[in-house]
């Protein structure tokens, strides 16, 4: 699976919403392997803004209380 900067996916949502291109002229553009991926980071920005975008994938650390109520 590829990764794609917090940028890029920025750049390819903007240029969604701002020219009007299609998800699929996008997709073969920036040689992204899914359609689905831009269907979903802009779902994402358009509810979330910015941190959608960013990976969420970090170690979290938590409390000796919390990770027994989680």
């Amino acid at each position: 699976m590829s990764k794609y900067t917090f940028e890029f996916k920025k750049k390819v949502v903007l240029e969604y919403i701002n020219e009007y291109i299609s998800i699929r002229s996008l997709e073969k553009k920036y040689d992204i392997k899914s359609h689905n991926n831009i269907e979903i980071w802009v779902a994402k920005y358009k509810k979330y803004g910015d941190e959608a975008l960013l990976r969420s994938r970090k170690n979290k650390e938590y409390s000796f209380e919390k990770r027994y109520l989680l």
